[in-house]
């Protein structure tokens, strides 16, 4: 094979993989951010996330974020510390989708 077809095959991969994607999930990331402010989305209070603390959470980030599973050890202005099996993490209160308590 010589060098245009490789060029021919690999370029549209390429530029879908590593600059379209990546684009479309920053455009969808503001969207919803615009779409929170506007509407007046409710923000999570420290009031609410400190009676969980020392519990077994399952924290949701939502679509694009992760789930994380672990005891949240401390929750201070608008972060969450939560205790992991890979050691601590630091959670963006603002981000967070869903919290779900495990027994």
């Amino acid at each position: 094979m010589n060098a245009g077809t490789w060029i021919a095959i690999y370029m549209p991969l390429f530029i879908l993989l590593f600059i379209i994607l990546p684009q479309q999930r920053i455009l969808t990331k503001s969207i919803i951010l615009k779409i929170k402010k506007k509407k007046g989305g409710i923000t999570m209070t420290n009031e609410v996330l400190k009676k969980y603390i020392g519990k077994n959470c399952n924290i949701s980030t939502g679509t694009f974020g992760v789930n994380i599973i672990g005891r949240i050890i401390d929750v201070n202005e608008n972060w969450i510390e939560v205790e992991t099996k890979k050691g601590n993490e630091l959670i963006n209160a603002e981000f967070v989708q869903h919290i779900k308590v495990k027994e």
